[in-house]
C-alpha cells in the first residue's frame, strides 16, 4: 500500500528514510522532525572519501605500468610482447605464484580504497548520498576482478562517479566512459579501427617464416556494447545483450527500452577507437600524465552511423554520441527502472518508473530532479520492507547502528563483507552486483550472515543495550515477536545478535 510521504506519521517516515534510503541510524531522532527533508538535504556531489594515501587514477596506472616493466625485465630479451599475469616468472628467491606477486603489488592501493569506501559510508552524515554513489558505481561497474583494472577502481569511484552524482546524467556518463578505469576494464584502450593507421601499418609489416600475421581488425566492441546495454538504453528482447538481457523482456511492462542493433554496436565501437590509456607513456611521464588520451593513429577513419545519426570522424564524435544516448527516451526508462528497483522493490510499480522517467526527461537528465521525484512519490514509501540489504549494506549498516566508525574496518579493510559473498569493488561482471533480494537469499548466504552477526555480537554485545537500541533504531517497524525475543535473550551478545539478524533490520 502506497502512502503520501508528507502525510506519514513521523516515526514511520523516519524508519523508512533511515533504512530504505539510508544505511541505518542508531537513533531515529537524528533525522529530526522532517525525514523527507533530511533525505533531500543530502542530494548533491558526494563528499570526499575518508582515507589515507588514496591513489589517483594516474598513480594506480603508473603502478600497473611498473609491474609490466618489471615483468618484461624478468622475461628478458627472449620474451615476446606483453604476456599475461599468469606467465610472469618468479623473481629470484620469490616462491610466490605470479598471481600472488600481482596481488601483493597492488595490496596497499586496494586495501586503502576498500577501507575508504566503507569508512566513509559508515561515518557519513549523508547516508542517502552514499547510497546514491554506490548505486551509480554498480550501474557503471569497473571491477578489480579483472586484472587490467587493478589499482584504479577506487580512483574511478572518486574521480568519475562521486563528483557527478548531484549533477546531470550526461556529465556523469561522459566522465565514466572516458575514465581510464572504464577504458581498461572494457578493453577499449587496445581497440584499433580496422582502417586506422596503426592497423594498416601492421598489415604492411614483413613477417618472418612461421611468424603469425598481425591481427588486422583490432576492433573491440566490449565498451560500446556495455554502454548501450548496461549504462544507457538497456537491452531489448531482440538486441542480444547479456547482463540485463532478462530485463529486456521485462522492460515491455515499463514502456520498453533498448532499440539498438548489432550494427549500432559496431559503429559505436568505431567511434570509440583511439580513446586509449597508454601505460608505457605514463611510466615515462609520471603521475602528472593525463591517463586518458585520444590517439588519431588508432581511430577508424570515416563517418559512423549510430541509431540512424551520422557522426564525423574524430574525438568530438564520442561526446556527441554520448549526448544523444543520455537524452534518449529508452535511457530515461531504463535508468528510472534500475533506480526504483534498487530503492523500492525488485519489481517496482510501473507508475513509479513512469513518473521517474518523466522527471528524467523533463529535467533533461538532471539527477537531483530524478532523486526528488523518487522521494516525493507515495509509491516509494510503502510500509513493508521488501528489499534485502546486500552484504555491504548489512556490514556498513551494522557499523552505523553500533557507532563503530573506523574501528569496524581496522583489522579487515572490508569489515568481513567479502566473507558474506560480496567482494568490495570486485563485481563479477560489467552488469555489477545483483540487485534483487532472491540473489542474496541462498542457504549458504543466510548462514554466513548468521555467523557474522553472532561474531560481532560476541565482540561488542556486552557494551550495548540491544533492547534500547532496537527501539531507537527501528521504531514502529519493530515487531512484537522480535521485541519479545530480544527481551528474553540470555545476555547482551545474544540480544544484539537477535537484533542484527532480525528481519526488520535485514530488510529495507
Amino acid at each position: 500500500m502506497s502512502r503520501n510521504p508528507a502525510e506519514l506519521p513521523r516515526a514511520e517516515a523516519a524508519v523508512i528514510a533511515a533504512h530504505r534510503f539510508g544505511l541505518a541510524e542508531p537513533d531515529l531522532q537524528a533525522l529530526g522532525g522532517d525525514p523527507i527533508g533530511w533525505l533531500k538535504a543530502q542530494i548533491g556531489p558526494a563528499e570526499p572519501q575518508r582515507g589515507h594515501n588514496l591513489a589517483s587514477g594516474a598513480e594506480g596506472l603508473k603502478r600497473f605500468a611498473e609491474f609490466l616493466r618489471d615483468q618484461r625485465g624478468r622475461l628478458g630479451a627472449a620474451g615476446a610482447g606483453s604476456p599475461g599475469v599468469a606467465s610472469v616468472p618468479a623473481a629470484a628467491g620469490d616462491m610466490r605464484s605470479a598471481e600472488q606477486q600481482f596481488g601483493a603489488h597492488f595490496r596497499n592501493i586496494v586495501q586503502a580504497d576498500v577501507r575508504a569506501r566503507l569508512v566513509t559510508a559508515a561515518t557519513s552524515t549523508r547516508p542517502f548520498n552514499e547510497r546514491l554513489a554506490w548505486f551509480w558505481c554498480n550501474h557503471f561497474t569497473v571491477s578489480m576482478a579483472k586484472a587490467s583494472a587493478r589499482g584504479i577502481v577506487g580512483a574511478f569511484e572518486r574521480e568519475a562517479i562521486r563528483p557527478h552524482i548531484g549533477g546531470n546524467f550526461e556529465t556523469l556518463l561522459k566522465a565514466t566512459v572516458k575514465h581510464a578505469g572504464m577504458l581498461r576494464y572494457l578493453d577499449n584502450d587496445q581497440s584499433a579501427g580496422p582502417q586506422s593507421p596503426v592497423v594498416r601499418r601492421l598489415a604492411r609489416r614483413p613477417r618472418g617464416e612461421g611468424e603469425p600475421g598481425p591481427r588486422l581488425t583490432g576492433l573491440n566492441e566490449n565498451l560500446a556494447r556495455e554502454v548501450l546495454e548496461l549504462h544507457t538504453l538497456g537491452a531489448s528482447s531482440t538486441s542480444g545483450g547479456n547482463g540485463e538481457a532478462a530485463g529486456g523482456l521485462r522492460g515491455a511492462a515499463y514502456g520498453g527500452w533498448g532499440g539498438y542493433t548489432q550494427a549500432d554496436v559496431t559503429e559505436f565501437a568505431r567511434v570509440l577507437t583511439g580513446w586509449r590509456v597508454p601505460l608505457r607513456e605514463m611510466l615515462a611521464e609520471g603521475n602528472a600524465a593525463e591517463p586518458t588520451r585520444f590517439e588519431p593513429n588508432w581511430h577508424d577513419p570515416g563517418t559512423k552511423t549510430v541509431l540512424g545519426k551520422r557522426y564525423r570522424e574524430g574525438p568530438q564524435a564520442l561526446d556527441e554520441v554520448l549526448g544523444e544516448l543520455a537524452h534518449h527516451p529508452s535511457t530515461a526508462r531504463f535508468v528510472s527502472y534500475k533506480l526504483a528497483r534498487h530503492f523500492v522493490a525488485d519489481e517496482p510499480p510501473v507508475a513509479l518508473v513512469a513518473a521517474l522517467a518523466e522527471a528524467f526527461q523533463r529535467g533533461r537528465g538532471d539527477l537531483p530532479t530524478l532523486y526528488r521525484a523518487l522521494l516525493d512519490s507515495p509509491l516509494a514509501w510503502s510500509a513493508a520492507p521488501v528489499k534485502l540489504k546486500t552484504p555491504e549494506e548489512f556490514v556498513v549498516g551494522s557499523a552505523r547502528l553500533l557507532s563503530l566508525g573506523e574501528q569496524a574496518f581496522a583489522r579487515a579493510p572490508d569489515g568481513g563483507v567479502g566473507a558474506l559473498g560480496q567482494r568490495v569493488q570486485a563485481a563479477p561482471s560489467p552488469a555489477g552486483w545483483p540487485d534483487r533480494a532472491e540473489e542474496w537469499l541462498g542457504p549458504d548466504a543466510v548462514w554466513k550472515r548468521v555467523e557474522w552477526g553472532t561474531r560481532v555480537a560476541n565482540l561488542v554485545g556486552r557494551q550495548v543495550d540491544a533492547r534500547a537500541l532496537a527501539r531507537a533504531s527501528l521504531g514502529p517497524r519493530l515487531a512484537e515477536e522480535t521485541t519479545r525475543q530480544i527481551e528474553r535473550a540470555a545476555d547482551g551478545p545474544q540480544a544484539l545478535a537477535l537484533l542484527l539478524l532480525a528481519p526488520e533490520f535485514q530488510r529495507r
